[in-house]
């Protein structure tokens, strides 16, 4: 992958699978359960939001039977967690557990905080980032606050679907339910809550400083991995590829740069080659030397 030359290889600042990643690892779960806990206390629970998963169950239980949230999380996370441990094996160590455990922890602790709104629309937009924030957090700590991302994991070893497709369906599932528990018109901001909320993970996990990666496609391939090299200070790598029409060998290059120099490698592709093939796309993550340590 492209890296910056002349950078002496560091080892990363926390070991990847030491004692002191796994502390961080546990703190990144804990923190971001209790900012879902408050999110889902401060916005979905007193508008009946029921948006996917666990949590949505719980409120469908509190508004229909009355019982606590935390209390319908805790008897449905347990059991999930044993059934996905003699399931699946020893993918469900102690993130897992710890953020079936400690998720309706927080919201039975925080279940009094004061509510900021009553608006449906804006209770879904929000309570949906915070969630995500949240959610995103739990995996950054490589962890899981458990529920029916078990259950998902279940059905797909044991159906064949795939495993978003089965997310899916089970979060469809509950959000039907809400439809006819609650109302057709809560069951539609339940799923703008978890439209945001899936949204907001993929932003956390994947970062919000989006870097370019092009690939470059000339005659000039020397001439341009030169300018690139001096001008750009970027390394870059050569691909073998074959002309589909003629059928030639060609090099293709790829560069990895951050937003502000896709502008300057334009510049320089340009004025090596104005006759260069140049497909530039989003990288949303790029690990490496040069870039964001892993």
């Amino acid at each position: 992958m492209s890296q910056t030359p002349n950078t002496k290889r560091r080892e990363p600042l926390i070991p990847v699978n030491g004692p002191v990643r796994r502390l961080v690892d546990m703190l990144f779960i804990i923190v971001g359960s209790f900012l879902m806990a408050i999110s889902f206390n401060m916005f979905f629970v007193p508008n009946q939001i029921a948006s996917g998963g666990v949590s949505g169950i719980s409120v469908l239980v509190e508004s229909w039977l009355g019982i606590e949230p935390a209390y319908t999380q805790w008897m449905l996370n347990i059991p999930l967690f044993v059934f996905g441990f003699l399931l699946l094996g020893r993918n469900y160590g102690i993130r897992s557990l710890l953020g079936s455990i400690i998720l309706p922890l927080f919201v039975y602790l925080t279940s009094d905080w004061i509510v900021p709104t009553t608006n449906m629309l804006l209770a879904a937009i929000f309570g949906g980032i915070g969630v995500g924030v949240g959610m995103g957090i739990v995996y950054r700590g490589r962890g899981s606050t458990g529920g029916l991302t078990i259950l998902a994991q279940i059905v797909q070893k044991y159906s064949g679907l795939s495993f978003s497709l089965c997310v899916v369906l089970l979060d469809a599932l509950v959000i039907t339910s809400a439809a006819l528990v609650l109302t057709l018109e809560q069951a539609l901001y339940a799923l703008i809550g978890l439209y945001v909320t899936g949204k907001v993970i993929d932003a956390i996990e994947l970062g919000f400083n989006f870097t370019k990666v092009a690939y470059i496609i000339s005659d000039e391939t020397e001439s341009i991995s030169n300018a690139i090299l001096k001008d750009l200070d970027r390394g870059l790598t050569k691909l073998n590829g074959q002309g589909g029409y003629t059928g030639e060998d060609r090099t293709v290059l790829m560069v990895v740069v951050g937003n502000s120099e896709i502008q300057r490698l334009k510049a320089v592709v340009q004025n090596v080659d104005p006759k260069a093939f140049v497909i530039i796309s989003n990288a949303h993550e790029v690990l490496g030397e040069g870039f964001q340590k892993a």
